[in-house]
């Protein structure tokens, strides 16, 4: 485990990155995958136990899904001062200290003896997870061979697509049988031993160089990184495609615990088996970007999407679950491309890539947690009906921030187009 990157640098710059077959990047590939899976099991650790949050605490459902929103409303904020923090301390520690940390805190939010005191630890919980999403690209980009970035941004992304499935159906089916504590503890112990993984197999960064930039330097980064219309259309498309599962997925829980369904935690939690669907979908349609522009695709996964959204307006819970598929489908087909896409017009653009990835994520948290929490209070005022009103609204708005990006020229370098 490497505890100090800066020292590594200067002996280690003349090695070559790992390459595709060697020990060294099926290191890095089985602990990125598992420190993916941990970060966001702990982050959505809560969303299948919602119901039973509220029964226990007596608590409203828009209350209740604090609990997530909280949580990635304080990892938007806390993205935008890990990055940064990254290029001093290096990524290899801030990724250990990070995973031990929010595995610490997620055995604290198993025996928070009240609402309030959950909510504080859940909001912690969102500060000690932004170190790995705030430094997993950069790491990979530096540590691996040119040759296997694709590859390798594509295993972490479906590590944390996993995890965020893992996160549902690890916590549920213990709650069933425990209660609600075991459930969160139960995801505390996957993510330490996660944790563990990552320590034992993650190799010391080789390839950073301590880079302390001033306020001045971050301020004018942050600048370049808004003035580009089509970059603020893609954090704008981020934070509204996230917001509509989000809003449907919160929400979902309270429907089908109440009747006709009338089913349990541990049922309904194989509904985020669909999950499973996005890391097929993100890389599909990745595949299919290549060949006619992601300007051509994210489209299609709007469609899908809205559709699947309509589609859970059926009373019929085969229709239901269908529906939440297509809508996951339609949005890691959006979400995949259209990460790729910020840092690929931020690098045409001039634009600092790190920057403008920071300013995605953080739309990205921010719609996860506002959209989120609307989702739960439109459940509570205006039934389904309101929820699917929200996300298809969402969508929409996806779909016109599409056609800016349409229609805002192309930045052009020999053989590509952002």
């Amino acid at each position: 485990m490497s505890t100090v990157d800066q020292s590594c640098a200067p002996a280690c710059a003349d090695l070559e990155p790992h390459r595709p077959g060697s020990d060294g990047y099926r290191r890095i590939m089985v602990a990125m995958f598992a420190a993916g899976m941990a970060t966001f099991v702990l982050l959505y650790d809560v969303q299948a136990l919602l119901p039973e949050l509220v029964r226990a605490f007596d608590i409203s459902p828009t209350r209740g899904t604090l609990a997530l929103s909280l949580t990635t409303a304080a990892l938007a904020v806390s993205l935008l001062v890990a990055g940064p923090l990254s290029e001093v301390v290096g990524r290899t520690r801030l990724i250990h200290v990070a995973l031990w940390s929010s595995g610490a805190v997620a055995l604290a939010c198993a025996v928070a003896p009240t609402w309030e005191t959950l909510l504080g630890l859940r909001m912690l919980q969102g500060i000690t997870l932004a170190g790995l999403p705030a430094v997993a690209t950069a790491y990979l980009r530096e540590e691996l061979h040119p040759s296997a970035h694709g590859r390798a941004f594509g295993l972490y992304i479906g590590g944390t697509a996993l995890g965020g499935m893992a996160g549902r159906l690890v916590t549920a089916p213990v709650a069933d049988l425990a209660g609600w504590r075991w459930g969160l503890a139960a995801a505390a112990a996957f993510a330490l031993v996660c944790a563990a993984l990552v320590a034992w197999l993650l190799p010391a960064s080789r390839h950073f160089t301590a880079r302390p930039a001033g306020a001045r330097v971050a301020l004018g980064q942050a600048r370049a990184a808004v003035r580009d219309r089509a970059l603020v259309a893609l954090y704008v498309l981020g934070a509204c495609a996230v917001g509509a599962l989000v809003a449907v997925l919160n929400a979902l829980g309270f429907r089908l615990s109440a009747a006709p369904y009338d089913l349990s935690v541990g049922t309904i939690s194989l509904v985020f088996l669909v999950y499973a669907l996005g890391s097929v979908s993100s890389a599909v349609s990745g595949r299919v970007a290549d060949r006619i522009g992601r300007r051509s695709t994210i489209p299609a996964g709007c469609a899908i999407a809205l559709a699947g959204v309509l589609l859970t307006l059926s009373g019929s819970l085969p229709f239901v679950v269908l529906g939440v598929a297509a809508l996951t489908i339609g949005f890691f087909c959006i979400h995949g491309l259209a990460s790729g896409w910020v840092t690929a017009r931020a690098h045409l653009a001039g634009v600092s890539t790190g920057q403008a990835a920071a300013f995605y994520l953080f739309a990205y948290y921010v719609g996860s947690s506002v959209f989120g929490n609307l989702g739960s209070a439109a459940w509570s005022h205006a039934g389904w009906p309101g929820v699917v009103a929200l996300a298809s609204a969402l969508l929409l708005t996806v779909s016109a921030m599409v056609a800016v990006l349409r229609h805002t020229p192309a930045l052009v370098e020999p053989a590509r187009v952002a």
